[in-house]
């Protein structure tokens, strides 16, 4: 803009011209002209009308490269001072030279004060080391120069600047200076900053979601194990009720046990021993008496005494029945099914495996008393007229059976029942479970009633056992 300025002509330089060319002429004027003629005349008064008429052409081609030199000014000093960027020109002391509007705005300053203000005193505190090393870089090195750095503009707000610079140099001027174009990025900053923090908030929100999720994983895997160890705590408190139920059932069955046989005892074994007595009684009395009646005194007596002895042996094969322990398994339960038969006019079908004498004297007494409880539940609840009973081989266990043909029940009912006032089933499956075996029971409407107890036996000793079997059918 400056070479633009200094090649235009003023009114003063114009008039002193005009004054060095009459000098000029008066110079020449001071030789005497050399003779001329006539046609020396006339050529030369054409060749001033023709210089003339140049010397205006001349002067209409300056006045239209005046105008365009003008109008192209304008445009300049428009693009100049109104770009979308501030435009500076700066020494190499820092010194502002030019400064477009634009600029003038960044900084929030009058053009005219900016001229021969340093631009360094615009620059915030924490980028003028950065700043001195750009500004150092422009003039050590050819080419443009970028860096971005923070400035402080006349009322002290900051705000983010790139800056694009590079060295430059004048005809006229030998100091040198450079040319910069600042941008203002603080919209540009902000917006990243903004992005930024977006993007933190979004991997927060991520991450908040993950922790949701495992949250809501540990909390269904929570309520899970709740439900687990609440399924498990309210089976172990049915199985300590029904261990309490079972413990109440016992002591009750035990006095109901002793009241019977006292019972018994006094009605019928106390009586015999007293009826006993008064015939031995009668027999030490000194009066006289015959050998018929004493005879038949002593026939009467015994009668009482067998009667005794029988009820006795009654009462010791209902607590145990010595053949069990003398013979085994097979003969107790064909003796217990024998009596079970004359009593209840139940048709028993019977048939064991010979191997189950090989298992010990506790093993061969539960799989008794299962045999007995389930012969007695279906006397008093099945109504059955037939009944199975079979003990047989499994590959790893021998297998009790008692298979009735009765009415069927609800296994639920009986086993879980909070007053439940018979010991049977769970009786049998405490003994059976306490020697490691399973108990199981299959009730269907119309099938009858399947109770069945497997006790687990050595193979070796399976082996060596024979393998024949007893079947015995007793029937009214």
């Amino acid at each position: 803009m400056a070479a633009l300025k200094k090649s235009s002509r003023t009114p003063a330089d114009a008039t002193e011209l005009r004054r060095r060319a009459v000098a000029r002429l008066k110079g020449q004027q001071a030789k005497p002209p050399p003779p001329r003629t006539e046609a020396d005349t006339r050529r030369l008064l054409h060749e001033l009308q023709v210089h003339h008429l140049e010397l205006e052409m001349q002067n209409a081609e300056l006045r239209e490269a005046r105008d365009k030199v003008e109008t192209l000014l304008e445009t300049y000093t428009d693009l100049y001072d109104f770009a979308p960027v501030g435009y500076f020109s700066v020494d190499e002391e820092g010194l502002i030279l030019e400064v477009n509007l634009v600029g003038a705005a960044l900084l929030g300053i009058e053009r005219s004060k900016l001229i021969n203000r340093r631009l360094q005193g615009f620059v915030a505190p924490a980028s003028r080391t950065t700043f001195l090393a750009f500004f150092k870089k422009i003039f050590a090195s050819a080419g443009k120069q970028i860096c971005e750095i923070s400035f402080l503009n006349e009322r002290g707000t900051p705000f983010w600047a790139d800056l694009q610079a590079a060295s430059a140099s004048s005809l006229r001027d030998k100091r040198k200076w450079c040319r910069m174009a600042i941008s203002d990025l603080t919209t540009l900053k902000q917006a990243e900053e903004v992005r930024r923090r977006l993007e933190d908030v979004t991997a927060a929100n991520l991450e908040l979601k993950q922790e949701v999720v495992q949250r809501q994983k540990a909390e269904v895997a929570l309520k899970k194990s709740e439900a687990h160890y609440a399924h498990l705590f309210e089976q172990s408190r049915q199985m300590q009720e029904q261990l309490r139920h079972l413990s109440r059932q016992l002591l009750l069955t035990q006095e109901e046990e002793r009241k019977r046989i006292s019972r018994e005892l006094h009605d019928e074994i106390v009586q015999t021993l007293v009826g006993i007595n008064v015939h031995l009684a009668s027999l030490t009395m000194k009066a006289p008496f015959n050998i018929k009646d004493l005879r038949k005194k002593i026939v009467r007596t015994q009668r009482l005494v067998e009667k005794s002895v029988t009820i006795v042996h009654r009462f010791a094969r209902g607590l145990r029945p010595t053949v069990l322990d003398d013979l085994g398994l097979i003969p107790a339960l064909q003796s217990f099914i024998k009596d079970f038969t004359k009593e209840t006019k139940i048709r028993i079908h019977f048939a064991a495996f010979a191997g189950v004498e090989q298992l010990n004297s506790t093993q061969r007494t539960v799989l008794y008393r299962v045999a007995q409880s389930a012969l007695a539940n279906v006397h008093k609840h099945a109504h059955a007229s037939d009944v199975k009973v079979s003990i047989h081989k499994l590959p790893d266990a021998i297998r009790l059976a008692i298979h009735d043909n009765g009415k069927s029940f609800d296994l639920e009912r009986v086993l879980f029942a909070k007053r439940h006032k018979r010991l049977g089933l769970l009786g049998s499956r405490e003994r059976v479970e306490m020697i490691g075996g399973k108990f199981g029971v299959e009730s269907a409407p119309g099938q009858g009633t399947t109770i069945s107890a497997e006790i687990p036996i050595d193979d070796d000793k399976s082996k060596r056992t024979p393998k024949t079997s007893r079947k015995t059918k007793l029937s009214e």
